[in-house]
Parts: structure tokens; C-alpha cells; sequence
């Protein structure tokens, strides 16, 4: 459900022209930044330890019969794969939400603004706290994301850790955020043989929201690698505010299937020679004592 519902930066996909369904949105011109002509695309909050903050959320109703909506506060997280997800249980963002009212009444055709908090304990740690507002009724679920930065400094950083070759047609390797913001990664490869560059990528951004204190598993297609070659490999990833770091590995590419064909073939060869000689060898010894 969080992977569909979270698409960062933005609300739930919007409903079929055939059969029209309830959204949920930011409310226009609320929050502590001001709405753009489209509406924004998500609920941006900041302050320091210890602050309140306000905003609404729009819940808009299109259909013909009444609606009930239940409204809860939920932390983003980052499956192992990079995609977004949201927290079973809240203990971040999520539960620092507060809602004026968490069961809502929308009437046919017609859109209900709720406020709600977001009350910033004393102890909170700094940097990006994301997570989301999500809304349950008529059989589904949507929401809206929330970013929260929590005043103080800030850091970007990051690890590349356990590169490895896998089946020979991709690279795959970990990226953890070491640092309190929200990071974009960029990945350059390079890979080089015995007889030089076999691999050359540049710099990339890659479609993943890396959440601080979060580890990924990323892979990275390997198409038209050496069929016979020992390879180094180094994985880049960059990202703003500083953040790089670089890892290496070793693969040896062998053709098993036809080394093993040829291994075959040499073995058949030589037992063809062996009982070659060892019969002519016979037959000289049986021939010198007639």
C-alpha cells in the first residue's frame, strides 16, 4: 500500500474518468509555503524542537452519496530496494501529527478542509523527518506526503558498501544515508579488464528518495559483460550538499560451459592416447618373447 500511496512529493494517483473517487490534497495557501497556481504538491513544514506547526489538509468528495473518511499520521521509510513505503507503526512524523478531527463527514460533491499539527518535541533531532497523512474510506486508501525539517544542523553523507557482480550481468551494491537529510543519488560505474575499460557510465541520477539512517540495495544492468576477463569495479555515488563515496570489487568472468566442453574434450583425448599406447605397447611385448 505505501509504495502506491507515496509518491513522493505528491498525493495519490487521481481517479478514473469513469467512476470519479475522493482525493486528498494540501489545502491551497496554507503550511509555511505559499501554494503555487497547480496547488502543492506536498505539505512542507519547518521548525525548531519544541515548535507547533499548522497546516490543513483537503479532502474532496465527488460522488453522489456522503463519505467518511478516517485521517492518520504515518512514517515514510525506504524498502530494501529504494522504493518508499510507510511504517506499520509511527514513531516519527507520523505520531507527532495531531488532527482537529481524525473521522471525517464530507457530504456528496463537496470538499472539507481539516487542520491538523505537527508538534515538534523538545528532543527531536535535526534534519529531514519525512512521512505522510493518509486517509482511509470507501474501500481504499490515499495520502499526502509530508516533509518535515526539524531546525538545526544539517548533514549529507553517505556509504557504498558491498559491491558485488551478480549472474554475470549486473552490479549490485548498498547505499546507506549517514547523514540527516533526504539524498537524491547520482551513480557512476567503471569496470575495467586486463586489456583495459570495459564498462565506462557516467554520473546518473537515479529515481530513488534515499531517506536519512536508510540502507538500499540497488542493481545496476550489466548487459554484454566480458564473456572471459578479470574485471575491477568501482561504483560512485554522489549526491548534493557534498555527499560521495566510492567501492570497489573483483570479478573473474569464465565461459564455464565451454571450458568444460573443452576440459571434456581433452580428457576424451587423452585416454584415447593412453590406451593407444598401452595397447602397442602390448603388443611389442607379447611380439619379443615369441
Amino acid at each position: 500500500m505505501g509504495a502506491a500511496l507515496l509518491m513522493w512529493g505528491g498525493t495519490a494517483a487521481p481517479a478514473t474518468a469513469a467512476q470519479p473517487q475522493w482525493t486528498i490534497a494540501p489545502s491551497a495557501g496554507a503550511g509555511t509555503r505559499p501554494a503555487t497556481d497547480d496547488g502543492r504538491p506536498y505539505i512542507y513544514a519547518e521548525g525548531t524542537p519544541g515548535t507547533v506547526l499548522e497546516d490543513k489538509v483537503a479532502v474532496t468528495n465527488p460522488t453522489k452519496k456522503p463519505l467518511r473518511v478516517t485521517l492518520r499520521g504515518a512514517d515514510a521509510d525506504n524498502r530494501t530496494d529504494g522504493t518508499l513505503d510507510l511504517r506499520n507503526k509511527a514513531k516519527d512524523t507520523g505520531a507527532w501529527i495531531t488532527f482537529a478531527e481524525k473521522n471525517v463527514k464530507i457530504p456528496a460533491r463537496t470538499r472539507a478542509e481539516v487542520p491538523f499539527t505537527v508538534t515538534v518535541p523538545a528532543g527531536a533531532t535535526p534534519g529531514d523527518h519525512p512521512g505522510a497523512i493518509v486517509a482511509s474510506g470507501g474501500g481504499r486508501d490515499a495520502g499526502v506526503s509530508v516533509r518535515l525539517r526539524v531546525g538545526g544542523p544539517t548533514l549529507a553523507a553517505l556509504t557504498v558498501e558491498h559491491v558485488r557482480v551478480k549472474d554475470g550481468d549486473s552490479i549490485a551494491y548498498d547505499v546507506v544515508n549517514r547523514g540527516n537529510t533526504t539524498l537524491t543519488p547520482r551513480l557512476a560505474v567503471r569496470a575495467d579488464g586486463v586489456f583495459g575499460s570495459v564498462l565506462d557510465r557516467r554520473a546518473r541520477t537515479l529515481p530513488v528518495e534515499l531517506l536519512p539512517g536508510r540502507r538500499v540495495t540497488l542493481t545496476e544492468p550489466w548487459p554484454g559483460a566480458p564473456a572471459l576477463d578479470s574485471v575491477d569495479v568501482k561504483v560512485t555515488v554522489t549526491a548534493g550538499g557534498g555527499a560521495a563515496d566510492s567501492a570497489t570489487t573483483t570479478a573473474r568472468f569464465v565461459p564455464w560451459g565451454v571450458l568444460g566442453g573443452a576440459l571434456a574434450v581433452l580428457a576424451g583425448a587423452g585416454c584415447a592416447a593412453y590406451w593407444y599406447v598401452r595397447t602397442h605397447r602390448d603388443r611389442r611385448d607379447r611380439g619379443g618373447t615369441t
